[in-house]
């Protein structure tokens, strides 16, 4: 760590901030800077805590091409602590941004290099201790900064209905695995759609949980405003079990302030006398959408009034440019994510320290960015240096305006419904793709999903269908920590079919 200043270093350290020193001012700033410097050496007079569990309590490989066709898989092994617990004999994937102590962690790049945590995530102690069976790490987007499928620095990730396909991301490889029966369940985590987009393009239950209900201790996260760790499973119960297990506050992640669990499995088979669903108009008619997105979740709405909700249409104007407002918010990511390389300011949250030194040499290695986190970081800083963080302190501002807006709408109705992608999976782009085309597929999925991380409300993509081979994914988005509501019209859905 650095331990002195010399009054060289200091004056163009403060001629850079726009601070005129004299040759005198810098040296006396120096000095008084060199001592303050030096406390910052205190630190390591305690120790770090000890590495926990053993690291190598297993092995870890990369899994061959033939062992892994559609690119879904970063490393493949078996962990298991206890044979019994509500999971066990269950298989569980971890998406490659969740800390498994030993296990290689690249977050879809080749920056981190052979990076391998010291400690589990608080969500892997409790799959271990409900008897799961960890089968590996999936592959996520690069930085899991993409709701498509192609920016992994491992290669693209298939779709496991039509490998030409995007699988959707950033829980790309999450998705295929669970929908391919390669894993029973798996973790993903949502910043803008990264659980839910995969979950409507491969064809399985994803759920984005309320803010703050999973801890997201030990996740390498992209802003903590916006991060959400949630369950991919194959089926509705499935869903509700795995979250049960990973719900409720670890007494670390300060995110968690106020989080409520419940019995979700309960809520499984309640009939839907009484439910009233709405149809988010403005969810529909997307521009670029495909009017067979729209028709066949239509389609559900109607199937779900024949099991017996209520159904109607609502209408939250906002929605139609949510997405815009929160895009702003952007630089919020970027900034926490690269420019303080990982360390999460924001909010007293424990950051691996070994993560944030090789999160720094991003700055030496920007060739290995994809043109999506390019483009952001062009515009973050464009925005920086025109408005400072002004844009971002305003999209803050309204956030509030925004979720009150789905609030008044669930006071009439307990789940709203609409399309999760307006598309189904789009191809992957070509190998010899320009910028705008890559970049395009990186955000084009997540018209619908982004707002939803801003306004904290749970939201669970299940499939209702196909067309021309492709799933189709239907979104329900209910009140805060009212997941069991969400999973009782899931289920009677998924049922009824």
């Amino acid at each position: 760590m650095p331990n002195s200043l010399d009054a060289a270093a200091c004056a163009t350290i403060a001629t850079g901030l726009g601070i005129d020193l004299s040759a005198d001012e810098a040296a006396a700033y120096a000095a008084i800077a060199s001592t303050t410097l030096q406390t910052v050496d205190l630190v390591d007079l305690l120790p770090l805590p000890p590495a926990r569990p053993d690291p190598l309590r297993t092995t870890w490989r990369t899994p061959s091409a033939e062992e892994n066709p559609l690119g879904a898989w970063h490393v493949r092994g078996e962990l298991r602590t206890r044979d019994d617990g509500p999971l066990a004999g269950r298989s569980v994937a971890l998406k490659d941004n969740v800390l498994l102590a030993g296990a290689p962690l690249a977050d879809g790049s080749t920056i981190l290099g052979d990076y391998r945590p010291r400690h589990d995530a608080a969500i892997v102690t409790r799959l271990l201790e409900a008897g799961a069976t960890i089968v590996g790490k999936t592959v996520c987007e690069a930085y899991c900064f993409s709701a498509g499928s192609h920016t992994s620095a491992s290669g693209v990730v298939r779709n496991p209905h039509d490998p030409t396909r995007s699988a959707g991301g950033s829980s790309s490889g999450s998705g295929v695995v669970v929908a391919t029966g390669e894993a029973d369940m798996a973790i993903g985590c949502d910043q803008g759609g990264s659980i839910r987009v995969p979950a409507a393009f491969c064809g399985i239950v994803g759920l984005k949980p309320s803010w703050g209900l999973v801890p997201y201790t030990g996740i390498l996260g992209m802003n903590a405003t916006i991060d959400h760790a949630g369950p991919m499973t194959r089926n509705v119960a499935d869903n509700a079990l795995l979250l049960e297990v990973i719900a409720g506050p670890d007494g670390e992640d300060p995110r968690q302030h106020g989080a409520r669990t419940g019995a979700y499995r309960a809520a499984l088979g309640a009939p839907l006398a009484g439910l009233r669903i709405g149809v988010l108009r403005e969810g529909f008619g997307i521009p670029g959408g495909a009017p067979e997105v729209d028709d066949c979740v239509r389609d559900a709405a109607g199937r779900l009034g024949a099991l017996g909700a209520c159904v109607s249409e609502v209408s939250v104007p906002v929605h139609t440019i949510a997405g815009g407002v929160t895009f702003a918010a952007l630089q919020g990511m970027i900034t926490s994510m690269f420019l303080l390389d990982g360390a999460q300011l924001e909010h007293h949250i424990a950051v691996d320290e070994e993560y944030v030194e090789r999160q720094r040499a991003w700055r030496a290695h920007t060739a290995a960015l994809p043109p999506n986190i390019r483009l952001m970081l062009i515009v973050a800083e464009h925005l920086r240096r025109t408005h400072g963080f002004g844009c971002f302190a305003r999209a803050m501002n309204r956030v509030p305006l925004i979720r009150r807006a789905y609030d008044e709408a669930l006071r009439a109705v307990d789940v709203l419904l609409l399309p999760t992608t307006p598309v189904t999976a789009p191809p992957l782009p070509r190998p010899d793709a320009g910028v705008d085309e890559l970049i395009g597929a990186a955000f084009a999925p997540v018209a619908n999903t982004g707002v939803f991380n801003h306004t904290h409300h749970p939201a669970l993509s299940l499939p209702c269908g196909t067309r021309a081979g492709l799933p189709v994914g239907m979104m329900l988005v209910g009140r805060h920590f009212e997941e069991a509501t969400l999973y009782r019209a899931a289920y009677a859905f998924e049922q009824g079919r």
